[in-house]
């Protein structure tokens, strides 16, 4: 087929591992429901609160497009915090660390968009925040 669709309405979000009494983080993968080959993507729903893990891939570089809330990003070394509002986007360089905050009150939910798609899981790192 020439094409696939994937509506929002079929996400499945399956709960990141979080402390208990912390916020959680919520991702829906897309790469194999639309049927990537040579990229991957992810939405990401953020409760208020919740931070992701600060990482770097080594190969992979990094879209980042805000559907909704501000997605606070710190980047680089050491790392700078750069908000992102909704309709805006960060892209990320590979070998760059990054880390993902909502300092928000709404939910924040972002896409998120990997070239070239990583076998390998990313380095993770400190904490940033």
């Amino acid at each position: 087929m020439a094409f696939h669709v994937v509506r929002a309405d079929d996400l499945e979000w399956i709960t990141r591992p979080h402390e208990p009494g912390e916020p959680a983080r919520h991702v829906a993968e897309l790469s194999e429901r639309a049927a990537f080959r040579h990229t991957r993507a992810n939405v990401w729903r953020y409760e208020p609160g919740a931070t992701g893990r600060r990482h770097r891939h080594p190969a992979q570089e990094e879209t980042f497009v805000v559907f909704a809330g501000t997605l606070s990003m710190y980047v680089g070394e050491p790392p700078e915090r750069v908000d992102v509002p909704p309709g805006g986007l960060i892209h990320v360089d590979a070998g760059t660390p990054l880390q993902a905050a909502n300092h928000g009150t709404d939910d924040l939910v972002v896409y998120a968009y990997g070239y070239p798609p990583e076998s390998e899981h990313a380095e993770l790192l400190d904490p940033a925040v």
